[in-house]
């Protein structure tokens, strides 16, 4: 529900500022690119918006400390039996990791005393509780990455219409003659809203490639941190049971 929210405000936030730019801001060689700078506009407004709630999410993610001083925390109070103190540290600390590493730790403190299971199936549920936590935080560090990548998709192929637009009326104009001579001011017209809609189109792209990328490497240094860090918890508390 937050999600929709976020984007349709946003949407409607970039369409509105791109038909104001375009309409009263952009210097006149600008605005000769034609209604489709408005789209390029409200795109590259829209590019920003994801950049900026990314790099927030992933920042928020990360935690309140490094994680290679939370986790190294967390091991020392496993090691200890600790497991109160390891759950308050992970609420403490915050982020995607500490979340996943509390379930599993939590977990394993409500089943490590269960005479019923045995040590193994003990084992099994905190791997299981984790699994279900992983499953649940990796979803919110994708999230927005495609709309990234779409956008610098749709901007190239936006760029290559509004080009396409402007090189027919060039073309158009050198077909209406006066008196024999080619509308100058026309043929200008249209080329110039063809290399404008081109510019915005290359623009939204490099960046919405750019920062695609960028978030992708982020989150993939994420997933392995995770995958990591719940390996360890679960060989750790393996030790302590023996197996």
């Amino acid at each position: 529900m937050k999600q929709s929210v976020f984007f349709l405000t946003l949407l409607i936030i970039s369409v509105g500022s791109g038909l104001a730019i375009w309409a009263y801001l952009l210097p006149e060689y600008l605005r000769e690119g034609g209604p489709l700078v408005a789209g390029l506009i409200a795109m590259l407004i829209m590019l920003c918006g994801f950049i900026i709630e990314r790099g927030l999410t992933l920042r928020i993610a990360r935690g309140k400390s490094s994680v290679q001083a939370f986790f190294k925390k967390v091991v020392t109070m496993l090691h200890t039996g600790d497991y109160e103190g390891a759950i308050a540290a992970c609420d403490k600390q915050r982020g995607s990791v500490a979340n996943i590493i509390r379930a599993g730790i939590e977990r394993y403190n409500a089943v490590k005393d269960d005479s019923a299971l045995n040590t193994e199936k003990k084992i099994e549920e905190t791997q299981r509780a984790i699994d279900e936590a992983n499953a649940l935080e990796v979803p919110l560090l994708e999230r927005n990455l495609i709309a990234l990548s779409t956008i610098a998709s749709v901007a190239t192929m936006w760029g290559l219409l509004g080009t396409t637009v402007g090189m027919i009326r060039a073309f158009n104009a050198t077909g209406h003659r006066k008196g024999g001579v080619i509308d100058a001011q026309s043929l200008a017209v249209g080329i110039s809203e063809a290399l404008v809609n081109t510019a915005g189109g290359l623009l939204n792209a490099i960046i919405g490639i750019v920062a695609y990328n960028i978030f992708v490497n982020k989150v993939d240094i994420f997933n392995y941190t995770i995958d990591e860090a719940s390996y360890e918890v679960i060989q750790l508390l393996k030790e302590k049971e023996g197996i």
